[in-house]
């Protein structure tokens, strides 16, 4: 392949805005603006991430294939197959949104529609970053749609489109993304909340400033090259972290935070020491995502500290490429190493992708599935795409994935039947705990075993997942009674 001057690139993008513009010549957008504005926005956000050259000009024509004379032949003569297969997967992604009134119902008509979106993001991940920069924009200019409209828009895209956005670890995008559907969805609540930061912001102004001097006084004492912001935390963010806490802001400790940029992942763990002989870290506040990182791929120190003068401050410390990385997720990954992703995606070659990208491979795999006319679990499925997932450890070391929530025998059945049909106890961290008790990020999980342990069916209250459930109530079908009397309950 004949590697393309910037020049040349630049043409091929020039060429793509004069055609989307004589094919959508006429129409106009709600908002009253020509059609035009939006695929030219599309075009712009995704430049600002980074995309490449093929990605931008397919966002310039995604919507020519559905809403205009435009063929999918046309655009593949003059732009070529991958642009071609790009603009057709917006398409089909489309087709299958607008048949889906809700994420949570399963009915015939809408269970197809899910099934066209994911084989759309199975066949290449950038058909959905493409959507997602289409509906940004949509939500910068809701306004000019109906009320219900706009709740309808609004509330899928708090349940599909930012979580979506938060699995590719595109943090700037998920927030925004989310305020905006959030103002819709619940507006009298987004503007007490939106209040409520502003005020407390305010009165800490003056005393963030005064922590930002004391820091870089002595990150410069010890020749650390840094660079220190402020974070405000978003208003659906504080929503969703009141809701877990029982609507009390006194236990929101990250209202604000300081964020601290550095050179080096020795710089990090440098700064955390100086911040923490600054002032005194919270009991159970330091998270260290930079030896775990999330299962999105982000990496950050996390320290919580109370202040000599009783202030509580989340700090954040991380290179300038995990700050990349946290703002663009796999759009950062697309600039740094475009054509390993993109040969990645469209060869097939899914062993290849980042360890924190690896769920694509399960819309790759359920995309095979259902061309070979095999069945999949979509429930299962959905739960393992929007669930906060959360890793765990065996004692030797091996990493397994579970939904937030999961419990010891929801690990076990992980492990293997036969380890979950005989548990009698489990250590976690070292310690003897409970089966009841819920597994928390970067647990060591040690299963206890015994040859006379049988399933029982008060097991069904310690198990979380949809897999250990079904692998437990295949144990116990002999037990007619206790089956029996488990399902009686559930009702």
């Amino acid at each position: 392949m004949v590697e393309q001057s910037s020049n040349q690139k630049t043409e091929r993008i020039k060429h793509a805005v004069e055609i989307a513009k004589k094919a959508h010549e006429g129409q106009f957008r709600k908002t009253g603006e020509p059609y035009i504005v939006h695929p030219l926005a599309v075009k712009k956000i995704l430049e600002e991430w980074g995309m490449d050259e093929d990605t931008i000009i397919a966002g310039i024509l995604h919507d020519t294939v559905e809403d205009t004379s435009l063929t999918l032949e046309d655009i593949r003569q003059e732009f070529g197959d991958s642009v071609a297969f790009l603009v057709d997967g917006v398409t089909k992604l489309s087709t299958a949104r607008n048949g889906m009134r809700d994420i949570d119902t399963y009915l015939p008509a809408t269970k197809d529609n899910f099934l066209r979106l994911m084989i759309a993001l199975g066949d290449d991940i950038r058909v959905l970053i493409i959507k997602l920069a289409d509906r940004l924009h949509n939500l910068r200019t809701l306004s000019a749609l109906p009320p219900d409209k706009q709740k309808k828009i609004a509330k899928e895209s708090l349940e599909v489109f930012a979580p979506l956005a938060d699995r590719l670890n595109m943090g700037l995008l998920r927030v925004e993304m989310a305020d905006l559907a959030f103002k819709y969805v619940d507006p009298r609540r987004f503007e007490e909340l939106k209040n409520l930061i502003d005020k407390y912001n305010k009165s800490a102004e003056k005393s963030l400033n005064k922590i930002k001097e004391e820091v870089s006084s002595a990150l410069k004492k010890e020749k650390i090259s840094f660079e220190i912001s402020g974070r405000v935390k978003s208003v659906y963010s504080l929503h969703k972290k009141l809701a877990k806490h029982n609507q009390n802001i006194n236990e929101i400790y990250d209202l604000t935070a300081l964020r601290i940029i550095v050179d080096d992942i020795t710089d990090c763990y440098l700064t955390l020491g100086i911040i923490h002989s600054l002032y005194m870290p919270m009991n159970g506040r330091i998270k260290d995502y930079i030896a775990m990182p999330k299962q999105n791929g982000y990496q950050s120190l996390h320290t919580t500290v109370i202040t000599k003068d009783k202030h509580i401050v989340e700090f954040q410390i991380r290179t300038r490429e995990m700050h990349e990385y946290a703002e663009r997720g796999l759009a950062a990954s697309f600039y740094y190493n475009e054509q390993k992703l993109t040969e990645n995606y469209k060869s097939g070659k899914i062993e290849h992708l980042p360890t924190n990208l690896l769920w694509i491979t399960e819309l790759q795999m359920t995309a095979a599935k259902l061309r070979e006319g095999k069945k999949v679990d979509l429930k299962k499925l959905k739960l393992n795409l929007f669930a906060d997932k959360i890793f765990v450890y065996t004692p030797k070391g091996d990493i397994l994935d579970l939904p937030a929530g999961a419990m010891p025998l929801d690990f076990a059945y992980k492990l293997h039947s036969e380890i979950g049909d005989h548990v009698v106890g489990v250590k976690i961290n070292g310690k003897m705990s409970n089966l009841n008790k819920k597994l928390e990020q970067g647990d060591i999980v040690e299963i206890l075993t015994s040859k006379n342990q049988t399933p029982k069916s008060s097991w069904l209250d310690k198990i979380f997942t949809p897999h250990a459930r079904a692998k437990l109530m295949r144990a116990l079908r002999p037990d007619q009674p206790q089956t029996k009397k488990r399902q009686k309950h559930s009702k």
